[in-house]
């Protein structure tokens, strides 16, 4: 079913592919049929009653005649008329799920002062968005240790807002607020896991074998292991903070140093420092006298 102005109601549940409309609920098609049917064929029989006909004319007339306008007139009508009532549960489902709160994480740099978090906060909250998670990161320049300076720092933001609310909007919203060099991206509830107990997890996982780090610290971070290649050295890395911050390197005492990356959402200090210590714990198991205890198991 090709999408017209007729369809508008329901244009949204039209499949991207075939174009087509879903399956409207059984009961509720039965119901548009008959109640577009029962007029057609009061209307033939009171017709064909009528006529002089014999007995047997009548009926056949009346069977043939129908048929064809329950196929080619009732049924197609019913669909056209009612589709809006035929399609009302996907059409309150669909409507709810694009209100449904969906899940954002954001970061922007603020003035590290009295009332800067306050500001963007109720920015935010103009658009009916609900802070679930906040971190606080130090942001370190040049000059930020001199007399008088203000310095500034990255808040790192869960937010739950309106399934309407447009990445634009947030983006928008923090700036109003007074934050700068903003990032916004949807997110999952993973984003609400505690970093601290999942980092203490995966240390688990490394005492029973070191080698384990980069896939840990790979499943830590979210980030993918970059594959060291000497001819192609890997780009330029940061601490976590900066102007894109989205590559770390982790140095080894036993297999130079390995590099994660995650295009489009930098690590802060607080996931690059636990990155570190996992790695500090591997180098440590894999030096200690039981090492080649656990290598042979």
């Amino acid at each position: 079913m090709k999408p017209n102005p007729s369809t508008s109601v329901t244009a949204d549940l039209l499949c991207d592919v075939c174009g087509q409309l879903p399956e409207p609920p059984k009961a509720r098609l039965t119901l548009a049929n008959i109640a577009v049917m029962l007029p057609i064929e009061l209307l033939v029989h009171a017709a064909v009653v009528g006529t002089t006909l014999p007995y047997v004319a009548k009926v056949l007339l009346l069977a043939v005649t129908a048929t064809v306008l329950v196929i080619w007139v009732a049924e197609p009508s019913a669909a056209k008329v009612l589709r809006g009532w035929l399609h009302a549960p996907a059409l309150r489902q669909r409507h709810r799920l694009h209100l449904a709160p969906a899940l954002w994480r954001a970061r922007t740099v603020l003035l590290d002062q009295p009332g800067s978090l306050q500001t963007v906060t109720q920015s935010l909250a103009k658009l009916g968005t609900n802070i679930l998670s906040l971190h606080v990161h130090p942001v370190m320049r040049a000059g930020s240790l001199a007399p008088g300076h203000i310095g500034t720092v990255m808040d790192e933001f869960v937010l739950s807002a309106p399934g309407d609310v447009t990445e634009q909007e947030l983006l928008k919203a923090l700036a109003d607020g007074g934050g700068c060099g903003s990032l916004v991206w949807p997110t999952t509830a993973l984003a609400m896991a505690d970093g601290q107990t999942k980092a203490l997890t995966l240390a688990t996982r490394i005492a029973g074998n070191p080698k384990e780090l980069p896939h840990a610290v790979a499943e830590l971070l979210s980030a993918k292991v970059v594959p060291s290649d000497p001819e192609h050295p890997a780009p330029e890395t940061s601490a976590g903070v900066g102007p894109s911050p989205d590559v770390l390197k982790i140095p080894t005492a036993w297999n130079g140093p390995l590099v994660f990356s995650r295009p489009g959402e930098p690590f802060t200090p607080a996931e690059s420092a636990r990155a570190h210590r996992l790695a500090e714990l591997a180098e440590i198991l894999a030096h200690s006298p039981a090492a080649p205890e656990r290598a042979r198991c």
